[in-house]
């Protein structure tokens, strides 16, 4: 269509869902998933790469338009080594279905060296994610932004007009969780598991899941405390062990105090303590997880657990530990609250799936693995007796 024929629609927060914080840029939005004080009290670059990564993040409106773009400067991965990475992917949902999924070239690069440790930053030009031929009518309108791919938005054209979306009335519920939760190697941003789950149970999600960053970070919990939500989940265990942070004696009592901080912003919310799924690396064997560098060149990427498991005598966290950990801190603290639920992680991926769908890096689920893990969890905790059964219907 002619660019007479758009209409121009500033990109502002109130269009946003699943962002904390907004940041205004030279060019336009930046969408945060930790608030600015968080990331003001930690300088450390995996949780600024995770928590800029708008996983859960999407624009949401209603129109009649049937043409959409939005320009993004999105900033791409490169490890240093390895094969070129997919551009991320933005899903539309028009009416809560699936209807188209692209990605947009260009914009920044961020060259990792997984062998030094060490980053380099290059601007690039901004692209243009374009939909077309949408249902003629009002609808409600969602581009969910890519989970794994750090996305400024700059402009947002259509060819009709725009305005907020209704309500949906729905709960919102927040989960905390590693990468696994921030969505990995899922195929899509709405095809993370909690993205997942959230559709089979008819929630608003707001995704705090931070690649390599679920460490019991006292900022975390002050946002997840202020952070308005009628369900709570944190799934806690699996970046304690790759990080090899912090040891048994430290664990309970920074469980406890997270747990603390939650409730004193959510003292009656129903909380869920999800503990780790199958890693057999890190089972009985401590961390710190290393990244096995053999067959990077032909895109293979593993981890190995370069712990000892003597080790576990001196401290040392395994999954197995954290597992028995959080049961025992969850069913001790559950006898005074009765709103806060365990979930064993091996419910959700066991032994058995890992025989079925192994971790092909031994770390994270694939696309198949997440989409098990959603359908269980909202089996699990919004069905039956679960944690999230809204028990008012």
């Amino acid at each position: 269509m002619h660019n007479d024929d758009w209409i121009h629609t500033p990109v502002t927060a109130g269009l946003l869902r699943g962002a904390l914080d907004v940041e205004h840029t030279e060019h336009g939005i930046l969408p945060h998933r930790l608030p600015a004080r968080a990331r003001a009290q930690c300088a450390d670059g995996q949780l600024a790469m995770a928590e800029s990564q708008p996983s859960g993040v999407r624009l949401v409106f209603r129109t009649r338009a049937t043409a959409v773009e939005l320009d993004t400067i999105p900033t791409k991965r490169v490890y240093v080594g390895a094969p070129p990475r997919p551009d991320g992917v933005y899903d539309l949902l028009v009416d809560g279905r699936l209807t188209g999924r692209a990605g947009v070239p260009g914009g920044n690069t961020l060259t990792i060296d997984m062998t030094t440790g060490t980053t380099e930053r290059r601007p690039g030009p901004p692209g243009t994610l374009r939909f077309t031929d949408l249902p003629e009518g009002v609808k409600d309108v969602e581009i969910w932004l890519p989970h794994n791919e750090t996305t400024e938005l700059l402009a947002l054209r259509t060819d009709a007009p725009v305005e907020p979306a209704r309500d949906p009335g729905r709960r919102v519920w927040l989960h905390h969780g590693s990468s696994i939760s921030h969505g990995s190697d899922a195929a899509g941003p709405t095809a993370t598991w909690p993205a997942l789950a959230a559709a089979l149970g008819g929630v608003e999600l707001i995704n705090l899941g931070l690649g390599g960053s679920a460490l019991l970070d006292p900022f975390t919990a002050r946002a997840l405390r202020d952070t308005s939500a009628d369900l709570i989940s944190v799934k806690i265990g699996i970046n304690l062990v790759n990080a090899d942070l912090m040891r048994l004696r430290a664990f309970g009592p920074a469980v406890h105090g997270f747990l603390d901080t939650i409730r004193e912003g959510h003292p009656d919310t129903p909380l869920l303590v999800v503990s780790p799924i199958l890693c057999p690396i890190h089972e009985d064997t401590p961390g710190p997880s290393a990244p096995d560098l053999g067959n990077l060149s032909d895109g293979r990427l593993r981890f190995v657990a370069m712990g000892d498991p003597a080790e576990r005598a001196g401290g040392k966290l395994t999954l197995r530990v954290i597992r028995d950990e959080l049961a025992r801190i969850v069913a001790q603290r559950a006898a005074e609250d009765p709103n806060l639920h365990h979930l064993d992680g091996r419910d959700l991926y066991g032994e058995e799936d890992f025989a079925e769908l192994p971790l092909p890096d031994q770390l994270h689920p694939d696309a198949a693995a997440h989409r098990r893990i959603g359908e269980r969890f909202a089996a699990l905790a919004f069905d039956g007796q679960g944690a999230f059964t809204d028990r008012d219907v």
